[in-house]
């Protein structure tokens, strides 16, 4: 495969990663009882509340899991 396309299936890789540790932390958080935290009719501000912070863990998830993968694929070079 050329760099472009290396590039590109790559990029695609860390999107669908990230998309995944997101998604991965949403249902996680779903768990949580956000009531106990929230004033009491504010059902919106409990949802937004729950995306930035599925958003958040699901960023450093994924850093996490995109750099763990590079990191191991500069190791198998290193061993050859």
């Amino acid at each position: 495969m050329n760099g472009v396309g290396q590039l590109a299936m790559e990029s695609l890789v860390n999107i669908l990663i990230s998309l995944g540790s997101i998604v991965f932390c949403w249902w996680i958080l779903t768990g949580v009882r956000w009531d106990v935290l929230i004033r009491p009719n504010r059902v919106m501000q409990a949802r937004l509340l729950l995306s930035v912070v599925s958003i958040v863990l699901g960023h450093g998830l994924a850093s996490f899991v995109i750099d763990y993968l590079g990191w191991s694929r500069l190791v198998g070079t290193l061993l050859r």
